[in-house]
């Protein structure tokens, strides 16, 4: 008798703990899967900057971003099945880095959230939208991105700066303010 009842209770435990597709389970795994796109980008990206720093400066790290940053989200969107890119307020390339609605009024929270004390890499944010879910986690500025993306420029980077983005607007940032996000759109 013991075991039939202990049976039971097994089963209704495991039937109310196995959640149905469209629940909070699922979002869950979507979420880890969004961050995981994102550290593989920028597991990517950030060691070719860093490389690039240190073999001829961050002038040189301007052409890190200006081609390989490009093509490592164009190639993870095709292998993970994820849209990745790169957004910001202040957008440095004009083609790829202009948000959309939802991206500027996540990226406005963003910054918002930042200046009350939230850190800037603590910031990200999920759901769906019109049917596709959507991530966005924020790009902290961390001492070494002040180079390029600072107030005190030094005269090479100015220089790169105006080669690849003329209508560079992503200057004049802080360390620890919010300079854009990693938005991701879920294909699969």
């Amino acid at each position: 008798m013991h075991r039939i009842w202990i049976t039971a209770i097994a089963a209704t435990t495991t039937l109310a703990c196995a959640e149905p597709r469209g629940t909070a389970g699922d979002a869950a795994a979507v979420e880890a899967a969004a961050k995981a796109v994102v550290q593989q980008f920028v597991g990517q990206l950030k060691p070719q900057l860093q490389q690039a720093i240190a073999e001829g400066g961050p002038g040189r790290a301007t052409a890190v971003c200006a081609n390989i940053a490009p093509a490592l989200m164009d190639e993870l969107s095709a292998s993970s099945g994820w849209s990745v890119r790169r957004v910001s307020l202040q957008p440095r390339n004009r083609e790829r880095a202009v948000p959309d609605a939802w991206e500027q009024e996540v990226l406005e929270r963003f910054s918002a959230e930042q200046a009350a004390g939230t850190p800037a890499q603590a910031l990200n944010y999920g759901r769906k939208v019109d049917g596709q879910y959507r991530y966005m986690q924020a790009q902290g500025v961390e001492p070494v991105c002040l180079m390029c993306h600072g107030t005190d420029l030094a005269e090479p980077v100015k220089k790169a700066l105006a080669a690849y983005y003329p209508e560079d607007s992503a200057t004049g940032y802080s360390l620890g303010e919010v300079r854009g996000a990693i938005s991701l759109i879920d294909l699969r």
